[in-house]
């Protein structure tokens, strides 16, 4: 770990990690600094979502992000009709430079309403993305798939106790975000259960500035997180890792794959 002068040293560190920038869903720059130590779930996405579309005409990736993971899918797995959305802002352009000249239509959406036409889609993918049963259910034809991995709500647990941020208002209105509950409010939305698989892996931080770049690049986990608000806490994390070694923080995911009837 970098020794500091001082702490304005330190502070003067973690404003430029923070500055740092960041697009789509690339976390190279934190390569060594932070690891994730079990980096495969106990199931493959990628496989599950290619043999699904070997079968599909009109394909539909939610919260597609920059775009990375649907590119990586169709250059292995070519799909007659394929569409995706985004709702994160910085996210918007980087997906339509990468997917538009793949013959993708990307579309800007901020609610859970979806821009596609009753039973036009016959595959959904949604990979860390928030969707409403009901509405993901109007949109695929009967029969379709379904298939969703998602981030549970034990992910980034550790980061909380340590930074023990002011408790936030749940805007869903779920009291918990994992495999039972989801599987329990899609069943509620007539979905027929095909998979669902659970598993949690750890993410190691070595350094305070890489968990400083880290949640700058995820707003949404500490909402209205700064180096400034946070640097008392940031100084304990400091002390925390240089007496007790790397942060360790578990990234929770869970899997469905379902049918409409």
């Amino acid at each position: 770990m970098t020794h500091f002068q001082d702490d304005h040293a330190f502070f003067e560190y973690l404003l430029h990690e923070y500055n740092q920038p960041f697009s789509g869903w690339d976390f190279s720059y934190l390569k060594g600094r932070r690891e994730e130590l079990q980096h495969k779930l106990a199931w493959d996405y990628t496989a599950i979502a290619l043999t699904a579309m070997r079968q599909a005409q009109a394909l539909l990736d939610m919260h597609t992000g920059g775009g990375e993971q649907l590119a990586r899918l169709l250059a292995q797995q070519p799909v007659a009709e394929v569409y995706a959305t985004e709702g994160y802002q910085p996210n918007i352009e980087l997906a339509r430079q990468r997917l538009e000249p793949l013959g993708v239509s990307v579309s800007a959406v901020n609610d859970a309403r979806l821009p596609f036409a009753d039973e036009q889609l016959d595959l959904i993918l949604n990979r860390h993305g928030d969707f409403a049963a009901h509405e993901v259910k109007r949109v695929l034809k009967s029969g379709k798939l379904f298939i969703t991995q998602q981030v549970g709500d034990q992910t980034n647990r550790r980061l909380h106790e340590v930074l023990d941020p002011p408790a936030q208002n749940n805007a869903s209105g779920r009291p918990a975000w994992n495999l039972s509950y989801a599987v329990r409010e899609m069943q509620e939305a007539g979905w027929h259960i095909l998979e669902q698989r659970e598993d949690t892996f750890t993410t190691r931080f070595y350094d305070v500035g890489a968990i400083v770049y880290y949640l700058k690049a995820i707003p949404w986990e500490i909402p209205g997180f700064s180096v400034e608000r946070y640097f008392e806490r940031l100084l304990a994390v400091r002390d925390l890792i240089e007496h007790e070694g790397p942060l360790d923080v578990a990234f929770h995911s869970f899997l469905i794959v379902a049918r409409k009837p």
